[in-house]
């Protein structure tokens, strides 16, 4: 494990492990694929030496816009392995991001997958996962591995090189393209996995693999030789059928994800009866949630995560004396993370900053937003938490999502917080609206429960009687589902859109 200097490499890591299955790509549904970690490593490398072979230069950008499959697996590691830096593509990406992207990034080649290749629209040269003329693993897999081994031999990109960009979505306008190194991205692997299972685990990834998360998951488990289960995307009913199918035991996954989950196991909890470690990050929870979805897995120890894309996954965890985690915490700041809290009432409130081995240097091209979002190696989340008397750290809320309502500071997963503690209501999402009289007021999207019926009326009562009067909802809309993004967030642009036409058209809100 300790000679992994390049991201590239954590496809070797357990080549020795020669029956061990290193994936199972459902990407064709009824005919999973498996793939051990001994043929894992030959394809990377077999990928890595063609790419080698290339007209490309050390260090040049290559992108991937794909689904999740293991040819994405396979390209996102000899791409790195190569001495290249590996560009993933939301594959929702329309045609101004994705011209942002490879002009930003300047990409040189793209791996795509059918529907990938019909969005790049012939931006940069491809190689098609999806083309029957030359399918890319059966042509990899006949590559002899004692050539492919001695292409590659000679290539060591530095440690502080670049391995990777990664595009943050952000709440408007193009994505921050964000670069991390090989070393930085190492350090924060080895970091959370300092404390290995007790037992190799099954993990399970629908999350993209344009994002951090999905890619935190996916070299965590090539670090500890887990098997993984491949999702194409995330589809609530199918997870569930791998998690049961599969065994799978260990859990990274967006809240919003295991919201749906729960809706489809119903009362059924032995579907999910293998799973004894489950991770929510990337997204906010209230601790009702959290509550449903340890109710549904007893058997599981259920934490509640934090990262960012510009520091990596290495930021908290389980706190140094053995004190239990309570269920909303981040955890306690981990060996070579430094946090601070700043702009706040106090020490202990205020924005999270942090510094550790993982924090990129800035943002492509974009000296003012790096100027302010780092300095000195130190990175300004625009996260605000508290800590408590254990040093443990809490999400408040988003310091750009606070708004002001009539003289007071609302944040939106405060209110949400409250709203889901309602018998009624199944998920809720709070954005705001512009008032002549008050500056902005909160207005709130609810998933209800089976059944349910509710007003307006009973919504406000039901928030005055546990906070200030300020912060109840001035209107109310039920939907059936909140929108997500591609990141399996809840879409709040989407839905600051559909408040303003509910609001223009005067309809849709709950009397």
């Amino acid at each position: 494990m300790e000679t992994v200097a390049n991201l590239g490499d954590l496809a070797d890591v357990h080549a020795g492990s020669t029956d061990r299955l290193a994936f199972v790509d459902l990407r064709v549904p009824g005919a999973p694929e498996g793939y051990t970690y001994p043929e894992l490593s030959r394809l990377v490398t077999a990928l890595a030496a063609r790419l080698a072979a290339g007209p490309w230069a050390a260090g040049d950008r290559v992108g991937i816009m794909s689904a999740n499959r293991v040819e994405y697996v396979v390209a996102y590691l000899a791409i790195m392995k190569a001495g290249l830096v590996a560009v993933p593509i939301n594959v929702r990406a329309g045609s101004d991001v994705l011209d942002h992207v490879v002009a930003d990034a300047g990409v040189v080649l793209t791996f795509v997958d059918a529907a990938g290749r019909d969005a790049l629209a012939g931006r940069t040269p491809s190689i098609d996962f999806d083309d029957p003329q030359t399918p890319l693993l059966a042509d990899l897999a006949a590559v002899p591995h004692d050539e492919a081994r001695a292409a590659v031999a000679g290539i060591a990109p530095p440690a502080d090189g670049l391995a990777e960009i990664l595009y943050t979505s952000g709440s408007s306008g193009l994505p921050k393209g964000v670069p991390l190194t090989h070393e930085g991205q190492l350090w924060a692997l080895r970091t959370i996995s300092s404390v290995p299972p007790a037992r190799i685990e099954t993990q399970i990834i629908a999350q993209p693999l344009f994002h951090m998360n999905g890619l935190v998951t996916l070299g965590r488990g090539l670090l500890l030789g887990f098997t993984t289960v491949l999702c194409p995307r995330f589809d609530a009913a199918a997870y569930v059928d791998a998690i049961e199918r599969y065994g799978v035991t260990a859990v990274a996954a967006v809240p919003t994800m295991w919201i749906r989950v729960l809706r489809v196991v119903g009362d059924d909890r032995t579907r999910l009866r293998s799973v004894r470690a489950l991770s929510l990050g990337s997204a906010p929870i209230t601790e009702e949630q959290v509550a449903r979805i340890a109710d549904a897995i007893p058997d599981a120890d259920v934490v509640v995560s934090y990262g960012t894309t510009e520091t990596g996954p290495a930021i908290f965890g389980a706190h140094p004396d053995g004190i239990a985690r309570p269920p909303l915490a981040l955890g306690h700041p981990l060996p070579g993370s430094e946090v601070r809290l700043v702009d706040g009432p106090d020490a202990d409130h205020g924005v999270l900053v942090m510094r550790n081995p993982a924090v990129t240097d800035g943002y492509r091209g974009l000296p003012h937003l790096t100027e302010a979002a780092f300095t000195d190696g130190w990175y300004s989340s625009g996260d605000v938490m508290r800590r408590d008397e254990h040093g443990f750290y809490y999400f408040v809320g988003r310091a750009d999502d606070m708004f002001v309502c009539g003289g007071e500071n609302i944040y939106p997963g405060e209110l949400e917080t409250i709203l889901e503690r309602h018998p009624a209501v199944a998920h809720a999402a709070v954005v705001s609206l512009p008032d002549d009289e008050r500056g902005r007021i909160p207005v709130a999207f609810l998933v209800t429960t089976a059944g349910a019926d509710l007003t307006a009326a009973a919504v406000k009562a039901f928030v005055i009687d546990q906070a200030p009067a300020y912060l109840y909802p001035r209107r109310v809309a039920v939907v059936d589902e909140l929108p997500l993004a591609g990141t399996n967030k809840i879409d709040k642009r989407r839905l600051h859109e559909l408040a303003e036409h509910l609001e223009t058209s005067n309809e849709g809100w709950v009397a």
